[in-house]
């Protein structure tokens, strides 16, 4: 399950997604996220999955490596499914045991798993399509205007890139304790809830030192090469808008219109 977390990896390929300006892909990806709220019927979602679809194929890349991200908050998808379907007051239509599930119920749980899914991937094709250095200019960028409220903007998006830069790396020394542990007799698999806790913390303790270590070893790094922040500092490659990015928020401002439009229409809803 370790390997299918995609958050914070980066999958080198020549697109047009790739090329685009890390703001235009933060702001376009901030906006999807949050049009998936304002959809009352299937229309809405349909258009998202297409948009998004669409926006996948022209990345390059593979469907297979996108989704795979999905396996690792499985167990959370299936837990608001679950919780929607049974918890939720309304016209009952089936009972199961003292269970009731009701057709709000699963409106809801239907439409929880759909916003889900589709956040969850298009998250990933914005981390999977801008290095962390591309995605930290975009971050400090955007956030400029803060400012004015004294808001350490820079040091604000240093610290999101290098905590998404840490998650592949701290992913893969995971592997590497869970596969020295087994090799060792641990048993990771096998027990109930308590036990599988249990049998983690051979495999905590050296995760957090490891995670200190790279931190502290990160931190004498920048001390050493005179990091002090933001001021004064320089782009060797300065963003600039181009055409393409341009055409990008075009495209985004139809997808809005047409997805939250449709979407609210009264139609045959599932949320």
């Amino acid at each position: 399950m370790l390997r299918d977390i995609t958050l914070g990896q980066y999958y080198q390929a020549e697109s047009v997604i790739h090329r685009l300006d890390p703001r235009v892909k933060l702001a376009g990806t901030l906006l999807f996220i949050i049009s998936l709220f304002f959809f009352k019927n299937f229309i809405g979602y349909l258009i998202a999955a297409m948009f998004l679809l669409l926006v996948i194929r022209l990345s390059h890349v593979p469907f297979r490596f996108m989704v795979r991200g999905m396996r690792a908050v499985l167990f959370l998808l299936l837990l608001t499914v679950v919780f929607n379907l049974f918890l939720t007051p309304g016209e009952p239509l089936f009972t199961l045991w003292k269970l009731t599930i009701t057709k709000e119920g699963l409106r809801m749980a239907v439409n929880m798993a759909v916003r889900l899914s589709l956040l969850v991937v298009g998250s990933s094709v914005m981390t999977l399509t801008t290095t962390p250095n591309n995605l930290t200019d975009g971050m400090e960028k955007g956030l400029r205007p803060l400012k004015v409220f004294r808001i350490p903007v820079h040091e604000v998006a240093m610290m999101m890139s290098i905590a998404l830069r840490f998650i592949p790396i701290l992913m893969e020394e995971t592997d590497k304790i869970m596969k020295a542990q087994i090799a060792r007799g641990a048993d990771f698999e096998s027990g109930n809830i308590i036990k599988r806790a249990r049998a983690l913390v051979p495999l905590l303790v050296p995760l957090f030192i490891s995670a200190f270590r790279r931190a502290n070893d990160l931190a004498m790094a920048m001390e050493a090469r005179c990091y002090r922040g933001g001021d004064g500092r320089t782009k060797m490659k300065p963003l600039i808008y181009k055409k393409r990015d341009r055409i990008a928020y075009v495209c985004i401002l139809i997808y809005l219109t047409a997805g939250i439009w449709l979407g609210r229409l009264q139609l045959p809803a599932i949320g």
